[in-house]
């Protein structure tokens, strides 16, 4: 499974690293995917950062 945030949708209110801080982390005041893959053990918190996001600025792709 692999996510992706729209820089020119997101934010940068941090609530996706807050929620995922294995996938998710906030840089020059938006989120970014810092792996290429989502390790098994983190797919159900990405899930729900994802579904979470005010904005919606992040996609899965399973």
């Amino acid at each position: 499974m692999k996510a992706k945030v729209d820089a020119d949708l997101c934010t940068g209110c941090g609530l996706c690293p807050d929620m995922c801080p294995e996938v998710f982390e906030l840089t020059s005041d938006v989120a970014e995917v810092k792996v290429d893959e989502v390790p098994a053990e983190a797919e159900d918190t990405c899930r729900e950062a994802a579904e979470s996001c005010p904005v919606e600025a992040i996609s899965i792709e399973e």
